[in-house]
């Protein structure tokens, strides 16, 4: 290729599959050593970036089993040089310190967070998202505008990543529909990579929602694809959050252009949450999903209460039990007034209102906990380059 100088080698590992496992890294960091590259591109979507991270971390820690890179800051070692060139427009991966790993074996999905995980530049070029399927548009658009959303709402937000949510929901609301009705339309798939690309931005800086680990979990055991999981379950939880959500989702609905500004908050955060439903409904996403099994929800609910309660800042914590109720309307579609409204409280301290990591019976309890909330600041963490 022109501009390229003669004699650069390269070696191609494409046996990626969705929610990409650990034999998927072991086979592409073996590649990299045989084949004595110096870098990585990761070329595709979410499962691919994910793949690249973990393979570009098992380089440089190379007696470290990747079970024990999970969770954070489990790294912090400079990675070969890793590109991601993005094929979808949802995940955000190209500039999160995220990665998510599946262990085949145990039918277990955990997250890996480090710094040293973002891509060093990150390639948005429309032309390589033209051909995506229908199906894969639309979970990946929904992916994209979860993270944006649950930003948005939540507890430990910066005027940055409120500012990149807006603009990435903004894109969405305007080019998503757009892009599944037309997907040669170049403005539309322009846009989208640029919404997915602020999502990121905005929701890996601003920690996590109570709504991502059970799409983990459903990858894990069910292989359900993460967009289209976070596609079934964001409308469910932001009508569960109720009042707690309603003034920013109001926010949120009227910067986008979606409603007069002197309308009600309550009424637009409820218009807010049926133009999703009928989104998900248009662009036909099965609603509930058939994989899912009624008797793992037990599990399920008690392994996200632990994980999420009282790191999460979230409109409302939930507890097992109501998580459980929760799960359980999702995959029956039931309609109706919730049951599991009620507000988390911790020795007689309310959290309604206020971000939880701030409640002093909570704080005590986090110190080894301080430092994954300092990507909220902008001087350690800085988007990855573009090109």
């Amino acid at each position: 290729m022109q501009g390229i100088p003669r004699g650069i080698r390269c070696a191609v590992y494409d046996k990626v599959v969705a929610n990409p496992t650990i034999t998927n890294i072991e086979e592409a960091r073996t590649l990299y050593l045989e084949s004595g590259t110096k870098a990585i591109i990761a070329f595709g979507g979410g499962s691919a970036m994910d793949c690249a991270k973990v393979t570009g971390a098992c380089i440089v820690k190379p007696n470290k089993p990747i079970h024990k890179m999970k969770g954070l800051l489990r790294i912090c070692k400079k990675l070969p040089l890793l590109i991601a060139v993005l094929t979808t427009a949802g995940t955000g991966s190209e500039t999160t310190l995220a990665a998510v790993i599946t262990d085949s074996g145990a039918k277990h999905k955990y997250p890996i967070n480090d710094f040293s995980l973002i891509p060093r530049y990150a390639v948005l070029d429309y032309h390589v998202t033209l051909g995506l399927p229908k199906n894969i548009t639309t979970t990946t658009g929904m992916d994209a505008l979860t993270h944006a959303v649950e930003t948005y709402i939540g507890r430990s937000t910066t005027k940055e990543t409120r500012f990149m949510a807006e603009q990435a929901t903004r894109l969405i609301y305007k080019n998503l529909k757009t892009a599944y009705d037309d997907g040669q339309n170049v403005k539309a798939r322009e846009n989208m990579l640029q919404a997915a690309y602020c999502a990121g931005i905005a929701f890996s800086r601003s920690y996590l929602a109570m709504s991502m680990p059970l799409p983990i979990l459903w990858g894990a055991k069910y292989g359900v694809p993460h967009g289209l999981a976070n596609a079934v379950i964001l409308p469910y939880f932001l009508e569960e959050y109720g009042p707690a959500c309603y003034g920013k989702l109001a926010k949120l609905a009227r910067c986008i252009g979606m409603v007069p500004k002197h309308t009600n908050d309550r009424r637009v955060a409820a218009a807010f949450i049926q133009w999703i439903k009928d989104m998900n409904q248009y662009m036909k996403i099965p609603e509930p999903i058939q994989e899912i099994r009624k008797e793992d929800i037990p599990a399920m609910a008690k392994h996200v209460a632990a994980e999420g309660n009282p790191l999460y800042p979230v409109p409302v914590l939930m507890d097992a039990g109501e998580l459980e109720i929760m799960y359980e309307k999702i995959i029956e579609k039931k309609e109706g007034k919730s049951r599991c409204r009620k507000r988390f409280r911790s020795r007689g301290s309310s959290f309604e209102g206020e971000n939880p990591l701030h409640c002093p019976s909570v704080k005590k309890h986090l110190n080894v906990w301080a430092v994954p909330f300092v990507p909220m600041r902008k001087k350690f963490m800085k988007p990855c380059g573009r090109i």
